[in-house]
């Protein structure tokens, strides 16, 4: 077999991907994973103080044990723990090197990617979906003053910040950003807090607005930022308020122009949920599958590394079958 020419192909260097070039390993297949970032990229990307809701054995892949400080680690334990996977396994990995087009040869797929060319049998898909936020689409939102990403409260002290969003991210940033001298302001669409806010927390943000500490404007939403300002539409009418950052925290989703573009369906549903059977993973695409949260579509809150680090084994199981009967 040629240097480029792989048994599979994986993109995504998350925990995911990474498990499934254990499995491909475990088996014997020859493989590659390609990522356009950093290891565990999306992780690298999470806030600099975020710990997991999961305990870090139900975070474990590859028979590595991860062992934290607390009971719930954290974003630099986990990242200690996916580098020490990596090593520990010697797996092949590409990083740096977005994949730029996927071409299907009727025998086997082409990737071409920012810096090589490479034939795969099969493909595995494990990029998640942290990479595209969700844009509020308003004049204003391209200042710099505007993130869709937050790192760390430090640069928001002493600065008038609004906080888009009800959910766990939204709540998080608005305590985190308050206690460490931020004036915060809540911009929500809906009419409360959303339950699916952290049980344990959600009484906290509850009584910061309560007694006034953080500010909220429920069934609200920005329809304007300039440099000093925003301006926010409520129930009562158009304010404006003054404003140093804006921060929205309003999610993010997956990247369907990039599934779409190797021919993979999407459903027609309010979730836009990519096409795959869900006892292999494998898509309308032959030898092509998804792995992780990329398979929720639009609900991001239905796979996680927890309950989906077992897609690598069924997706390599089937693999293997495949390509067995294939090459009989």
């Amino acid at each position: 077999m040629e240097a480029n020419h792989f048994d599979l192909i994986i993109v995504g260097a998350g925990p995911i991907g990474l498990a499934c070039g254990i499995e491909a390993k475990k088996v014997g297949l020859t493989y590659v994973i390609i990522e356009k970032g950093c290891l565990a990229n999306s992780l690298y990307h999470y806030p600099l103080n975020m710990t997991f809701f999961s305990t870090s054995e139900r975070l474990e892949i590859g028979e590595v044990p991860f062992i934290s400080h607390g009971n719930k680690p954290n974003r630099f334990e986990a990242l200690e723990y996916y580098r020490r996977v990596a090593s520990t396994w010697e797996l092949n990995t590409n990083l740096y090197e977005k994949v730029e087009e996927v071409k299907d040869t009727g025998h086997n797929y082409q990737v071409k990617t920012s810096r090589a060319s490479y034939v795969g049998e099969a493909i595995v898909i494990a990029t998640g979906f942290y990479d595209l936020p969700y844009l509020l689409h308003i004049e204003g939102e391209d200042l710099s003053k505007v993130k869709h990403y937050y790192d760390e409260p430090h640069p928001y002290y002493g600065q008038k910040i609004a906080i888009v969003g009800a959910a766990n991210s939204a709540v998080d940033v608005a305590l985190e950003t308050f206690r460490k001298g931020a004036e915060v302001t809540m911009v929500i669409r809906e009419e409360r807090i959303r339950d699916s806010v952290k049980y344990w927390v959600r009484p906290d943000i509850e009584n910061r607005i309560k007694e006034g500490s953080i500010t909220a404007y429920f069934n609200s939403k920005i329809i304007k930022i300039t440099e000093h300002e925003i301006k926010v539409k409520t129930p009562e009418g158009i304010i404006s308020l003054e404003n140093d950052f804006v921060l929205a925290m309003t999610g993010y989703k997956i990247d369907y122009s990039f599934l779409e573009s190797m021919g993979i369906k999407i459903m027609d549903d309010d979730m836009r949920t990519p096409v795959y059977d869900p006892e292999t993973n494998e898509t309308n695409r032959r030898n092509i599958y998804l792995a992780g949260v990329i398979c929720g579509g639009l609900k991001t809150n239905k796979w996680f590394i927890e309950n989906s680090r077992e897609h690598a084994t069924v997706i390599i199981d089937h693999l293997v079958k495949k390509l067995k009967k294939e090459i009989v």
